[in-house]
């Protein structure tokens, strides 16, 4: 009777590791090299936070779609984004919007990753940028009550996005805080 009770356990224990296994691979965080002109830096990004986000975010990546972008918005003291313009600052074209996940917990505090968008809180696409100080006024609920949504983190190479938002910068035709020599995203690719 002992054996049997030991060994109906031991089953069901293999049948719980296995069932948890493939939700724990799941939700470990994947990380991104963006290997730019001023150096290279990782990010690590949180599907278990924001999974739409870091869908889209890692769809864009195996696309190859960062690569050839540049940093074309860079402030000091505020944040650099990038992921959405040519050198020439053309516009790429990109996929549909998708729904803000900013009410996440995750907060913009300096380092952090997030999603671009327009004053419409469902509209980012591909651009992203990283905090450089703790934004606290982007958090959900920000002013306009909706918040940027953060999915991910850089763990590696913040003194190259240092580098980038200290970059000088000025204005170029409509666009502001265009760094006077562009910062290529030379490419962007999963970290195996």
């Amino acid at each position: 009777m002992g054996f049997i009770y030991i060994a109906r356990r031991a089953v069901i224990a293999v049948c719980i590791g296995l069932l948890v296994q493939p939700v724990m691979a799941q939700q470990t965080p994947a990380k991104v090299k963006f290997q730019t002109t001023l150096g290279d830096f990782v990010v690590e990004v949180y599907p278990d936070k924001s999974p739409k986000t870091v869908e889209n975010f890692l769809q864009y990546v195996k696309d190859k779609f960062y690569d050839g972008t540049v940093f074309h918005r860079v402030i000091d003291g505020f944040m650099v984004q990038g992921g959405g313009f040519n050198t020439d600052m053309t516009q790429k074209a990109t996929r549909e919007p998708i729904v803000l996940e900013a009410k996440n917990g995750l907060k913009n505090d300096r380092g952090t990753i997030a999603m671009a968008r327009t004053s419409n809180p469902n509209s980012a696409t591909a651009q992203f940028f990283i905090n450089v100080v703790d934004n606290n006024n982007l958090n959900a609920p920000s002013p306009d009550g909706n918040g940027y949504a953060v999915f991910g983190k850089v763990v590696q190479g913040m003194d190259i996005v240092d580098k980038i938002r200290v970059a000088p910068t000025a204005n170029k035709g409509m666009f502001q805080n265009v760094p006077v020599t562009p910062i290529l995203i030379n490419s962007a690719t999963l970290v195996k």
